[in-house]
């Protein structure tokens, strides 16, 4: 996924921070870290490449509605 999309990912969102961490023997994850210290993640283990981007949008969303 990561090979797939950072490109597209960094070109669509040039001022949105990604770190990506590779390790081995742990389950993929993606997490967000929000104004106020507010974080959240979801587990991406078994994920097709369409849910692992509904996740992403998910988390977007999920920051948009804090600001406001």
């Amino acid at each position: 996924f990561v090979k797939q999309n950072y490109k597209d990912l960094k070109t669509l969102n040039p001022k949105f921070p990604i770190l990506i961490r590779e390790c081995r023997g742990i389950d993929p994850q993606i997490w967000a870290r929000y104004d106020m210290g507010v974080e959240r993640g979801i587990r991406l283990e078994g994920l097709t490449e369409p849910q692992i981007l509904k996740a992403l949008e998910d988390l977007v969303k999920a920051g948009a509605s804090l600001k406001a």
